[in-house]
């Protein structure tokens, strides 16, 4: 049986635009979604003057003022913090990803 092929579909992206620090997460990226939608269970990479920085992270909190939430759309702000990175800086990128499958015809 042949392996299932995949395709990158991006959702979307945010601009950071401060960084705060926390104790027990670590750091908070503050966010303006600038297209599409952020997802909580999305892959995300971070980029940085053009090229990336880091690929195929988790985001370990999505949260909009003070509650958590599983998206977030263009326009709005958000604070997200990712999984096993901490090198954000003002001025990045975070562009939202999932894989979906191809059908095979």
């Amino acid at each position: 049986m042949l392996k299932p092929e995949f395709e990158e579909s991006t959702l979307g992206q945010a601009e950071i635009r401060a960084i705060f620090r926390s104790s027990k997460l670590g750091n908070i990226a503050g966010c303006m979604v600038i297209s599409g939608t952020i997802r909580r269970n999305a892959k995300v990479r971070v980029i940085r003057d053009g090229a990336v920085v880091a690929d195929n992270l988790d985001l370990s909190s999505l949260r909009r003022e003070k509650d958590d939430v599983t998206e977030v759309r263009e326009g709005f702000e958000c604070g997200l913090v990712l999984r096993n990175f901490q090198d954000v800086k003002e001025g990045d990128i975070v562009e939202a990803f999932e894989m979906r499958e191809i059908p095979r015809g």
